[in-house]
């Protein structure tokens, strides 16, 4: 089944744009960037001309020898059978990140043609900018000509649950939506329909090659292969993309989450990477991972102020994967543990349930989650994010059970305006206390502005 993406509507506002510059769509391998923009061209624009620079390895030529769009865009009409037509034509530099030139190239069709409709992406985008030189700590020459202020940015993430759920039953989710802004408990017979078809999302996940096989409901053996082909590949990337030295201690960096995110503290430790590890010897393992989309990683605030940024602190971080899915895999997990409802895995479902929540929060949004402690650990909440200029607390809980102190120390010494916690309970506020059953994540937004309108 073919998953219809949000991020195509993000794209048309981009077209609209009269000032628009040449855009880079960023995002991990494997969620399905490159089909999102082939499918955007297909479906608005007269023709669509696609340059991979991966595939086809002569095209670097042309941008080596030459910042003229003139001729760039003459050479370019050789390795195409449609025409380059000022906005027509979408331009799509797939993997961009292996040529330089071409991602240095996007300042000139911004400056010399901006009739010409330019999009770029690449998996690893943000290894190649932030990359270090081997003889110093300066950035490499893909930093040093990237067109700063030249274009714009579009970060992409797996399949949600909101666009899993319009795919699976668009009746459903149509039903749903026209009861959020009640904010009342949904009726028993819907909640039980979303809870189902959460725990089925939650097994297959995000990345669409299993999520779309979970659609189209060919059978858990074939999902299984699937995410466990899609691990393979995410470590060939380990091969093929970093230089040898470094590929032990990403691969350590790697394997050793579902340990991380296994025990009650979830706190990321080196020494769990291995013995003795030590946090310089893989602070630039664990960068790679970032920066490749494949790992999102989250900072300790121990003082929820604006900006919360300001206020983290780097020496203490959570990390989690781009994908719960791929999580579960890692930890060899089978798929009826998740769907199995109560206090089985209690620790590895909550680390699941908070890396689905992580996961819609980026995906709605809100760049720069935190969580908060209480100093020597006696209290934690999962996520701090920033929502205009209030900042909102965010609990986590896999399953009915909402016991825990956490977010009532964080009440007492921060008074905050609303208190968000995600659960498997019914939707319903109590006080300041906004119980969102965790498979209405992804409304969070709607939510929170249902709630404005009723202050």
């Amino acid at each position: 089944m073919v998953i219809t993406r949000e991020i195509i509507s993000k794209l048309e506002i981009w077209k609209k744009d009269v000032d628009r510059s040449p855009l880079i769509v960023q995002g991990a391998r494997q969620i399905g960037k490159s089909w999102a923009v082939a499918e955007f061209g297909r479906t608005s624009y007269k023709y669509t001309a696609i340059f991979n620079f991966d595939k086809q390895e002569e095209l670097k030529g042309i941008f080596e020898k030459t910042k003229d769009v003139k001729r760039i865009l003459s050479e370019l009409s050789l390795y195409t059978d449609v025409p380059l037509v000022e906005s027509e034509t979408l331009i799509f530099f797939d993997e961009i990140q292996d040529c330089k030139a071409a991602l240095n190239s996007l300042k000139y069709f911004k400056e010399d043609a901006p009739g010409y409709h330019v999009i770029a992406a690449g998996s690893l985008l943000g290894v190649a900018v932030n990359r270090k030189t081997k003889k110093s700590e300066e950035t490499d020459e893909m930093a040093n000509t990237f067109p700063v202020g030249k274009v714009s940015f579009l970060e992409m993430y797996p399949v949600t649950f909101r666009e899993f759920l319009r795919m699976s039953d668009p009746l459903l989710m149509q039903q749903t939506e026209s009861r959020l802004e009640l904010l009342e408990p949904l009726p028993e017979i819907l909640f039980n329909k979303l809870t189902e078809q959460y725990r089925r999302y939650q097994v297959c996940g995000g990345l669409p090659k299993p999520c779309s096989h979970m659609l189209d409901g060919v059978g858990m053996e074939k999902i299984e292969n699937d995410l466990a082909e899609l691990r393979k590949s995410y470590e060939y990337d380990f091969t093929k993309h970093v230089d040898a030295k470094d590929i032990p201690r990403i691969r350590e960096i790697w394997r050793s989450i579902p340990s991380q995110l296994s025990r009650e503290n979830k706190k990321f430790i080196f020494r769990v990477v291995r013995e003795g590890a030590r946090a310089r010897e893989y602070e630039s393992a664990l960068d790679w991972l970032v920066l490749s989309g494949m790992v999102y990683r989250i900072y300790v605030c121990e003082t929820p102020q604006l900006p919360l940024k300001h206020y983290e602190v780097t020496t203490a971080f959570k990390v989690y994967m781009l994908d719960q899915a791929i999580l579960r895999a890692m930890a060899e997990l089978p798929p009826e543990a998740v769907i199995a409802k109560g206090d089985l895995l209690k620790e590895f479902k909550g680390a699941m349930a908070e890396n689905f929540v992580l996961s819609s929060l980026l995906a709605q949004g809100y760049n720069s989650p935190h969580y908060w402690t209480l100093t020597g650990n006696k209290a934690e909440v999962d996520f701090l994010i920033q929502d205009g200029l209030e900042i909102r607390p965010i609990e986590v809980k896999a399953e009915e059970n909402i016991s825990g102190q956490s977010l009532k120390v964080y009440q007492d010494k921060y008074a905050p305006e609303i208190r968000l916690r995600f659960s498997m309970r019914n939707l319903n506020i109590n006080g300041n206390v906004i119980n969102i059953p965790l498979f209405l994540c992804d409304w969070l937004t709607d939510i929170l502005s249902f709630v404005k309108r009723t202050k």
